[in-house]
C-alpha cells in the first residue's frame, strides 16, 4: 500500500497520474482514482515474454504489429492499466503516433504470486469491456495457461494443449509446456 507520508506528491486525477513520474522504483496502474503500485516483471516472467516473442518474430507477426511489455492502456476515462504483455498492429500504432489511445486486442498478464484473484478478474473484465478480443492468464507456478477469448469462453492449457492468439493471430499458438519450458 502506499504510505501516508507519500500523498502529498501522489496524483489525484487521471491528468495528474498521466504526467506523474514517480520517483520509487515501482510502477502504478490508475482505476477510478486507486493507485494501483507493481514492480516490473520478474525474471520469469521476462523469460516468458522472451519465449513468446521469438515465436512472435519466427511466425513473422513482427510484419503487422508489435508485442510490446507494460503498455498504458487507457481502458476508459478513468482508468489505465498496464498489461504484462499486449500486442498492437502497426495501424493502431500509426494512430498512437497521433496521439489517439489504441485498446490492444491482444493481452496478456503473467501472474504472481502476490496477485490478487479478485483484482485479476477486475482486470480481465475491464480488458473485455474495454475492446480486448483474446487475453491469456499465463500461471508460471503450477504451468497454466487461461486463453479468455471473452469473459464466458475459456480454455485452460496445461502440458501439451495448444494455446492460441486466433482470431487475432490465427498462427500464434504453441503449447503450455513450450511457454514454460
Amino acid at each position: 500500500m502506499i504510505e501516508a507520508r507519500d500523498t502529498a506528491v501522489l496524483p489525484k486525477t487521471l491528468e495528474e497520474f498521466m504526467a506523474w513520474e514517480p520517483e520509487d522504483g515501482y510502477k502504478y496502474e490508475w482505476n477510478d482514482g486507486e493507485l494501483i503500485k507493481f514492480v516490473g516483471m520478474n525474471k520469469t516472467q521476462v523469460f516468458i515474454y522472451e519465449v513468446l516473442n521469438q515465436l512472435f518474430i519466427e511466425k513473422g507477426f513482427w510484419k503487422s504489429g508489435t508485442l510490446i511489455s507494460e503498455y498504458d492502456v487507457q481502458l476508459t476515462g478513468i482508468q489505465m492499466r498496464r498489461p504484462d504483455i499486449a500486442y498492437l498492429s502497426k495501424e493502431q500504432i500509426k494512430r498512437t503516433k497521433l496521439g489517439e489511445d489504441e485498446i490492444p486486442e491482444f493481452v496478456i498478464e503473467i501472474i504472481s504470486g502476490t496477485d490478487n484473484a479478485n483484482k485479476v478478474e477486475e482486470k480481465t473484465a475491464e480488458y473485455f469491456k474495454a475492446g480486448v478480443k483474446v487475453m491469456w492468464l499465463i500461471y508460471p507456478e503450477n504451468k497454466t495457461v487461461h486463453v479468455y477469448t471473452s469473459r464466458k469462453h475459456v480454455q485452460i492449457c496445461t502440458d501439451d494443449d495448444i494455446c492460441s492468439a486466433q482470431p487475432i493471430l490465427p498462427e500464434f499458438e504453441l503449447s503450455a509446456n513450450a511457454i514454460f519450458a
